[in-house]
Parts: C-alpha cells; structure tokens; sequence
C-alpha cells in the first residue's frame, strides 16, 4: 500500500511568468501544474519519448476537426517538414482547404453570431467564427476534378491522389506540398466525406454521360497500404487531434496486420488531444486502455490523453516539440511504393529546406 508520505511527496507549482519566456517555457511549467495544463503537458512528454526513442518508431497522425479554419495549417505542415510525423490519416476538409489556401484563397474571421442566412445569400460558409468563400470553393472542387480527369483511368489509392495534389502546389506553407515534398503519405479514408468528394463526383457524372472510363478512389487499397506501414515498422506511435474516422482507421491497422498473421503487438505511443468524453460510448472519446482490449495498443505502451480544444492543445504541444529541439538527430522515412506494394521503408538523414 501506498505510503501517506509518498502520496504527499510531489507538491504542485504555481505557474510563474517570470520564468516563462517560450511556449516551451510554459508547456515545461504544466508538468507541474494540475488538470488539463498538467495533461498536456504529458501529451507532449509523451511525444518527446517517441521522437527521442532509439527504436525509432513511426508516427501516425490522426486528423479531425476544422484544424485549417482554426489557423493550424503551418503547424501541420511544420509538423512533416521537421520530421516530427512520418505519416497522416486525415478527414476530407484538411486537406481540401489546405489545397483551396494553396490556390491563393483565404479564410476570414467572423462573429459565430452573424445571420448565417444573409450569408447563404452571399455565397460565403461559416466554420464557427470563419468564413470560406462558395465561389472559390466551386472554383476549387471543378479544378480538383480537372487534375483527376487528366489521370490515367484506374484505381487510386487517396495516399496517391493526395500526393498528385500536393504536386500541384507551389505553396511552401501547404500541408500537402511538404507531404509531396517529402515523401509522407497521407491517407483520406472517407474522401467522399469532403469538397475534394464534390469535385470527383463532378468528374464521375461527366465521364458517365460521356461513356468513357474515369479514375477512381479504391478505399480496400487505402486499407492495405497503411496497414503495409505498420508492418514495416518495429513501432508505432499514434497522435490523435479530435478522433472519428481517423482514429479508427489507424487503430483498425493493428487488427488488419493481426488478421493477416502480422501480430505487431499495438502501438507503442498513444497520445490524443479531444474534447469528445469516454462515456458516450463513441470512438472519438474511447479511451487507450479500452483499446488495449482489442490489441490496438501495446500492454506496455506510453499513453496519455489531454481533454483541450485542438487549436489550443496542438499549438503548444508542437511548440513545445519545436522548441525544444526534439527533431533533431531523427532520421526521415523513406517510403518505397511499388503500386499498392510497399517494398521497404529505409531511414535517411532528416534535410530540412
């Protein structure tokens, strides 16, 4: 039984700002602060250990929520450039607004209580306390489904269209352009669910009413690529920002691998940042040790989990990263696709331009 004394032994400190000069600074003042403070900061010790690990596990990324309208979009892509991510499932509208800022266009602040109706009238789309603009995401939808016209007609895994995406863009602060740029995969498992799905679906009713052939997202391959990446790696380490269909989607790569007699073991590293709750029962706010029954996590695995809105919660702890020099000395991951067939991923020396 645990001692009184040793119950008393760590006291809490009182966050003092005369000490704190960086969002490093004050993410290291959380580890010794209380509640969410205190979470995130594990969030983000837990993130030093996988990058900092001489195993040197392979990071996935879960994306959900409007992390792009929040003004997250840098910090992502910082987040692959600096090598701190080795691969990204993301829901559709990441990587579609992405891609309409990397075409030039903007998103603009507004009050949550404007008339939402006189901006029906305007064509202009509220996120909250952002706007987007209808026309030049009507703009942005006809180009996607231009590029994907001019493909060969064929199965295409999200992975391999998210990286001809990126290939049409020249925007250094682009998620996509850094992916393409240095060879992270991104996954889109519910592409549909998304404007890049407009645009495709714009393409596939064109092509039919021309009886000719049209490219085509295979979501099966999807499945088999990313669970390819957790078979090529000795460890995982999973960051999840929100949770839905990101969220399962990599933790079902664990089940997938096992089914197909490649016990992996879980993921190593399990770190979420969400505002979703455990109690409703719905994946978004599972908990790590509810899926440890189902194998997806390692029995031994480092996990933590802060209850903070993304666009706070991802800000510090990748500052925190960032500023404390935690990328340095890690190799970069090379991915040798073969098709759907990844032959082997190799270690390189992390460059950074």
């Amino acid at each position: 039984m645990v001692s009184r004394k040793e119950l008393l032994k760590e006291k809490v400190k009182h966050i003092d700002f005369d000490s704190v000069r960086t969002v490093g600074d004050l993410v290291e003042a959380y580890k010794d602060s209380s509640v969410q403070s205190r979470a995130l900061a594990t969030c983000a010790m837990a993130y030093e250990n996988a990058l900092k690990d001489p195993s040197r596990p392979t990071i996935i990324l879960g994306l959900a929520g409007p992390l792009v309208a929040a003004g997250l979009r840098k910090i992502i892509a910082d987040m692959i450039r600096y090598g701190i991510v080795d691969a990204v499932v993301s829901i559709g509208a990441i990587p579609y607004q992405d891609f309409y800022q990397g075409r030039g266009f903007s998103h603009y602040k507004c009050s949550p209580n404007i008339d939402d109706l006189k901006l029906r009238d305007l064509w202009l789309d509220r996120i909250y306390d952002t706007l987007v603009d209808e026309e030049k995401f009507r703009e942005t939808d006809a180009y996607i489904g231009e590029i994907a016209g001019g493909l060969e007609p064929r199965g295409y895994s999200s992975r391999e269209f998210m990286e001809i995406l990126g290939a049409n863009l020249k925007d250094k602060d682009s998620i996509l352009y850094n992916a393409k740029k240095y060879g992270v995969p991104i996954f889109v498992p519910a592409l549909n669910d998304s404007s890049i799905g407009i645009g495709l679906t714009g393409l596939y009713v064109n092509r039919r009413k021309e009886n000719k052939p049209f490219m085509r997202i295979d979501p099966i391959r999807d499945n088999w690529e990313l669970t390819q990446v957790k078979i090529h790696s000795d460890k995982t380490g999973v960051i999840y920002i929100g949770g839905g269909v990101p969220k399962n989607y990599i933790q079902q790569t664990e089940v997938i691998a096992e089914t197909l007699g490649y016990d992996k073991g879980g993921h190593h590293y399990a770190i979420q940042i969400t505002t979703d709750v455990p109690y409703w029962g719905g994946l978004s706010g599972c908990t790590f040790e509810e899926a440890q029954s189902w194998g997806k996590i390692n029995r031994n695995a480092t996990k933590s989990v802060a209850y903070v809105e993304a666009s706070i919660g991802l800000s510090l702890m990748v500052g925190y990263i960032l500023q404390r020099g935690a990328w340095k000395g890690r190799k970069r991951l090379k991915y040798a696709w073969d098709g759907d067939t990844l032959k082997e991923i190799k270690r390189v020396p992390l460059k950074i331009d």
